[in-house]
């Protein structure tokens, strides 16, 4: 054990110190535990929103969009192969799908409605995973999935038949040109959390899309997912330069860009949150350690008298620092750890979907979240240690002695 980790083990175990400094120890210890907890969980938060909503939004959609400047794509049958080609070796799947707008109607409300009709076997999308009554199965013509919050709000459920109203060649009625009415059935009802989805959407049949909305053999567009996410604005890049007129390519970012603009405002905020925090650590540790090498005048230079150099005198005094620094770290990690478990368990804070997307805080546990936290803090505390420490070493054996 080295000569100033035991002087500064002997000043922190002392029972003689001055209840004053125990005290303002105590204030620096909590305010070091307040500031990591309130980080690791503003990161943790931030980080699981942007996961949380980017997940949900590609459970409902595809990486890359290909669709039509015009109302339908041209010879789709011919270019799917060709698309999938030009994205091999990073494409999953490549789905075609209708995308329109309609009218939906149960026995005494009606509301609007994006109906989009894919294929059967459409692995892609992972809405099959939000279901919360029936099933994601469209193989029957007549099956229709919608939301939750549209089925609310057209008070019906599971089995219910509802009525939806298209246009016909996207032409507005006359008398010559009514629009088109079909039947269908709930097959099943998710819920995304995410109010843009649940209230919109509703997923049909593709061949049942294409006799709603009179489109014969065609579609909008096509549905691409990756392998590698890494490649979306690359592969989307490639494809606009390949793919010519009509053709109109969109990333999921471009799609979505509202989002993903909201999403990175968010993290804008935290570096004045983080350097808020570090002001508060730094001046607890420096207030602190100053008011106790105040009160260790005598004692500094006592050692110093002693033969003890300026090094060993800052030393002690920084390992005083790391000791609040530890402790406010451990603290504060535990804090953090036991309001984000509290929050994950009971949902004690609920979010309006309508305005955040989810319905709950979403928060995203991550060892690294707690490491970089932990890590900053301890490397600014050791250098907000070197002022009082710096101070301490400078003191006269002499007039110490006299005066303390």
């Amino acid at each position: 054990m080295s000569f100033p980790f035991f002087v500064s083990k002997k000043f922190i175990l002392s029972k003689k110190g001055s209840k004053f400094i125990t005290f303002i120890s105590s204030i620096s210890i909590i305010g070091i535990s307040l500031g990591v907890a309130t980080l690791i969980i503003a990161l943790s938060i931030l980080t699981g929103f942007a996961n949380t909503l980017t997940n949900k939004i590609i459970d409902f959609d595809s990486h890359i969009t290909v669709s039509s400047y015009t109302s339908v794509v041209p010879k789709y049958r011919e270019m799917l192969p060709q698309i999938k080609q030009m994205i091999a070796p990073y494409g999953k799947e490549v789905n075609p799908f209708i995308s329109k707008l309609a009218i939906i109607s149960s026995k005494k409300i009606k509301d609007g409605v994006n109906i989009k009709g894919i294929t059967p076997g459409n692995k892609a999308l992972r809405i099959r995973n939000n279901i919360v009554a029936g099933n994601f199965d469209l193989q029957d013509s007549s099956a229709i999935v919608i939301g939750r919050k549209l089925a609310d709000k057209l008070l019906v459920g599971l089995g219910d038949k509802v009525i939806v109203f298209a246009l016909k060649n996207d032409k507005i009625p006359e008398p010559g040109t009514l629009p088109n009415i079909e039947q269908f059935k709930i097959a099943g009802i998710f819920e995304s959390g995410m109010a843009e989805y649940d209230d919109l959407f509703a997923y049909v049949n593709l061949k049942a899309a294409q006799n709603l909305f009179s489109l014969g053999d065609n579609v909008n567009g096509y549905d691409i997912k990756l392998t590698d996410i890494s490649r979306i604005d690359s592969l989307t890049k490639y494809l606009s330069e390949n793919l010519h007129y009509p053709h109109k390519v969109a990333s999921i970012y471009q799609t979505h860009r509202n989002i993903f603009t909201w999403i990175e405002l968010q993290k804008k905020p935290i570096p004045i949150v983080l350097g808020l925090i570090i002001i508060v650590a730094v001046f607890n540790i420096i207030g602190t350690l100053l008011m106790i090498v105040l009160e260790k005048t005598r004692d500094v230079g006592m050692l110093k008298s002693l033969g003890a150099t300026k090094r060993q005198i800052t030393s002690v005094f920084i390992y005083q620092g790391i000791f609040l620094a530890i402790v406010g770290i451990i603290l504060g990690n535990f804090l953090a750890l036991l309001l984000m478990g509290i929050q994950l368990e009971f949902n004690i804070i609920s979010l309006p979907s309508s305005v955040y997307f989810v319905s709950t805080v979403p928060i995203l546990l991550k060892w690294y979240t707690f490491a970089g936290v932990s890590l900053l803090t301890f490397v600014l505390c050791i250098i907000a240690s070197v002022i009082p420490s710096y101070v301490a070493s400078r003191i006269q054996p002499v007039n110490s002695l006299r005066f303390g």
